[in-house]
């Protein structure tokens, strides 16, 4: 049986509560992620006690991911607009705008941008993979924006939130 009513509600009371958060698009830092595209870190895992991670991913035709995991996470995708070529622990299926993709913990995974732009939401549940994505990129303002690999698996050695198990699974064009 669950808990009763009295007991929920003193449960909820003793546990933390994150704060609310309120900010506009403009307010939001943007990163250069050295995969490719610019994040817009909407909240950070410290904002939300750690239960989720969430940003928005531009990106252009041609990023790619390597193949990986999130062995703390779970990694959900919310296509907003344009079309990525989807592989999720072997098969491969087109998600185009309005589209989901939900990566289970330990589930290998790699997306390709097929459309002239993409942009994502994605939501890290628990926020795991901040450290990583905070060593993967850089403020936006001043950043190069080279494309890196090698920076991106150096971050997840260091930081955790994800295992490269390999090069992207698609052919270069």
């Amino acid at each position: 049986m669950g808990l009763k009513y009295h007991e929920r509600k003193m449960a909820m009371t003793v546990s933390q509560i994150a704060p609310a958060l309120l900010r506009s698009r403009a307010e939001a830092e943007q990163r250069w992620f050295y995969g490719g595209g610019v994040h817009t870190w909407l909240a950070r895992s410290e904002e939300t006690l750690g239960a989720f991670l969430l940003f928005e991913a531009v990106m252009e035709k041609g990023k790619r991911t390597p193949l990986h995991t999130h062995p703390d996470s779970e990694e959900s995708l919310y296509l907003v607009a344009g079309e990525v070529l989807m592989h999720m622990d072997g098969e491969e299926r087109t998600i185009g705008a309005g589209g989901l993709v939900i990566a289970p913990r330990n589930v290998p995974h790699a997306f390709l941008v097929v459309s002239e732009t993409a942009t994502m939401l994605c939501l890290q549940t628990p926020g795991m993979c901040q450290g990583f994505y905070l060593g993967a990129s850089e403020p936006l303002a001043g950043s190069k924006r080279v494309v890196d690999f090698g920076l991106i698996a150096k971050s997840g050695q260091d930081n955790g939130g994800i295992e490269i198990l390999g090069p992207p699974p698609f052919p270069n064009d």
